[in-house]
Parts: C-alpha cells; structure tokens; sequence
C-alpha cells in the first residue's frame, strides 16, 4: 500500500492556499508516495532554497518520486528538469487540473503557457494553518510590470475569481466553523474588471459582508494602496467585521526609486493614503513591502525609504534585499554593491522592530477580541501575536486584557 505524498511549500500564502488544493487533487487521483514541492521565485534566493531542498528530499527519501511545481518551476522549467532529482515537473495552471495529476506517469511535459490562461482556479479547500483562520483566493495573476518582478511570468496575467464563488466558498467555511477568512490574491486591487462588470474590490469585501453575515471576521492579506477604490476604504473603515490591518504594497520611499521600478504611487501618495486611512480608523495598523538596494538607490534615496517607515507609521515590515532576477528590466540597471544592500535591509530591519515594539507597548491595559489559533496563542484584530496565560479553546474568539508587551508578541489574560 503506497502512503500518501508529502507536500512543502514555500513563498506566499497562495502557495500555501494552493497545495491545500493539491492534496486533495492528488488524493483523487490515487497518487502516493511523492514529494511535492511548490517553489517559490520572487527572489533568486527563493529558488537557491528550492533546489536546495530539493536535494535534501532526495537524500532523506531516495526512492521517493520528486514533483516540482510553483512559480520557479513555471518559469524555468528545465532548470528542474535538469536535475537528477526530479522526476515530474508541473506549472502553476497545471497544478490545480485533475487530468495533469491523472497523467503524471505518462510523463511529458506538463508546463503550459500561462499566459494563455483567462480564469483562476478558484481550487475549493477546507483552509489550511490552524482551524480559526482560513484563506479563499479571489485573484491570480498580474497585469503590471514592475522592473524588478518575475512573479506575472510565473502567475500569468490577472484573472478575477467571480463573486459568487467567493461567497459560496466563505459561507461552506463558516458553516465548518471558521471566525476568519483571509482574502488572497496577487494582486487583489486588480480584482473585477475581467469579469465582465465594473467591479472592484471594494465591492467585493462589502458583498461578503452583507452576504454572509455570521461571518465574525474579516481579513485582506495585501493590497496596491494606490488602487485602494472608494468602496474598499468605505469598508475598512465603517466595518469593524472587516480586521483594521492592512499590508501595503509600497517597495520604496523615494520617488525616483519608485519610479524606476516602474510602480504605480510616489512616496507623497503612500503618507496620505496611511494618514487618511488612520484618521477615518484610528486603530489601523499597517505592514508593508519595502525592497532595499534596487539598482541605483544612492544612500539618500535609501534614507527616503528609512524615513518611510515613520512618515507612514508602518508596523509590520516585510523587507526584501533586492535580488536581480534574470528577464527582468532591473536586472539590466547599474545594481548596488551586495554588502550595501545587506546593511540596508537590516537597517529597515531594526527600524520595523522598534515599531513593532512601540506599538506592542501601547496595547499594554487594552481589551482585545483575540482569535485563539492554538490553546496559548492567538491574534488580535491589528495581527499582534497574543500568548495567554491559561489554555483557550482552539478557534474561538475571546476577550482578552493585555498584561505585558515583549519585542515580537503581547501576553494577556482572559477577560
């Protein structure tokens, strides 16, 4: 009897979102005794690692048939097929198609071009991570082309999930239990148009609430602040279901940086969006992308993105070193010296953690309503890591004063 595959992911939560769908795929076509790997490629590092562990699947399971899929393997497919410790290859269409998963031992090649793809998936899965949270993808793929991005040559263009299928599927997950979903995408703001209508996120959030109204909270993972529409900013901020936390898609703080990387916003237009957002929903809380040492970025241009952090109030860093990747029009531009990019990041790095660590301190005596995602930890609706004193149940959403702050996380006690 074969024993199931062995799933890893790396990269983004749609990944993550993706070999949910994967698993049962697999199942439903009787394939066992794989390893599969979803791979990542938003920086060159991310496919170091991938091939990396690659290997070290082969060395711990060598008679285990290795498949390798995910946007490194959609976008350099024969750099996989190259290696002696692949055996199958699929794209990221591909992926998420019953038949390819039929077919794997017919061997072949099982990487179309994504580009022709005009729909997303929209694979329906029972959520993944912990039992409280679950994610339902309503976006793939990407239209713009930022210099230093290879993501849409791993994603295709941008391809909306219909609105009802939206709903349908967070309505099965409430009726399983769930007090959170998390909508993902590529890039969510582009939702809606390629549906036919004049549709756009906004009114997709404000149909999920008026729709399916047992649904305690809700959660966008990433956004394109400068394509934030009017009725998505209406919901952020008169909706309390809908979570005050939000993670921009900023890149940079300076306006020839922003403008080289081919983006859609200057800095002035990120500090007022942040500022009008905070003074219509005081307790928002923002995270952002920012990338350090793209091709050309002097020292002050640097300090421009640093100054950002403050000028913004951003909260939760997500901070990239800037990594060339071969196709990309960056890649072609005069690159900053690896060592400087190193100190930037960290930089960028240190000043994240001292907000972390100044707004954890000031949730210090607070009451907040925490989703529990293990019986000693849970979030707050900002994403503050909370541990609790004495188990919770798993799932639930309780009231909790806060007692402490450390530099990561808070700690409480059960209201």
């Amino acid at each position: 009897m074969s024993s199931p595959p062995v799933f890893e992911t790396l990269g983004c939560r749609l990944n993550a979102y993706e070999t949910e769908a994967m698993k049962r795929l697999a199942d439903e076509a009787g394939q066992g005794d794989l390893s599969v790997i979803n791979t990542c490629a938003v920086t060159a590092e991310a496919v170091r690692q991938a091939k990396q562990r690659i290997r070290r699947l082969k060395r711990e399971n060598p008679d285990r048939p290795i498949l390798v899929t995910g946007c490194a393997a959609q976008i350099d497919p024969e750099a996989f097929r190259k290696m002696a410790e692949v055996d199958f290859v699929l794209g990221n269409r591909e992926k998420l198609e019953p038949a390819a998963w039929a077919r794997l031992g017919d061997g072949g090649d099982q990487v179309g071009d994504i580009m022709k793809a005009t729909r997303a998936a929209a694979p329906r899965i029972d959520g993944f991570g912990t039992r409280s949270r679950a994610y339902v993808e309503v976006q793939n793929g990407c239209d713009h082309r930022c210099t230093f991005c290879i993501i849409p040559y791993g994603r295709g263009n941008s391809r909306s999930v219909p609105a009802g299928v939206v709903v349908d599927q967070i309505k099965r997950l409430v009726g399983q239990g769930f007090n959170e979903v998390v909508l993902t995408g590529v890039d969510m703001t582009s939702w809606g148009p390629d549906l036919g209508e004049d549709l756009r996120l906004g009114d997709l959030v404000q149909r999920i609430l008026l729709t399916v109204p047992d649904l305690p909270r809700l959660r966008i993972s990433s956004i394109d602040s400068i394509e934030a529409d009017p009725a998505l900013i209406d919901a952020m901020t008169s909706e309390h279901r809908l979570m005050p936390h939000l993670h921009l898609s900023l890149q940079a703080g300076d306006d020839m940086i922003l403008k080289r990387m081919k983006r859609r916003h200057l800095r002035d237009d990120a500090i007022r969006f942040c500022q009008e957002m905070r003074a219509r929903r005081p307790d928002i809380v923002f995270g952002a992308d920012i990338i350090a040492g793209f091709p050309t970025e002097t020292d002050e241009m640097f300090a421009n993105s640093l100054r950002l952090v403050e000028e913004c109030g951003l909260t939760w860093l997500h901070v990239f070193p800037y990594s060339p990747r071969n196709g990309t029009p960056a890649a072609r531009m005069p690159q900053v010296d690896r060592a400087t990019i190193k100190t930037r990041a960290a930089r960028l790095r240190d000043a994240g953690g001292r907000r972390v660590a100044a707004y954890l301190a000031k949730q210090i005596g607070q009451t907040h309503p925490v989703l529990m995602e293990n019986p000693r930890m849970g979030r707050t609706p900002g994403f503050a890591e909370v541990r609790l004193e004495t188990d919770q149940p798993e799932g639930r959403i309780i009231r909790a004063r806060i007692t402490g702050a450390g530099q990561t996380d808070l700690s409480a006690t059960a209201a």
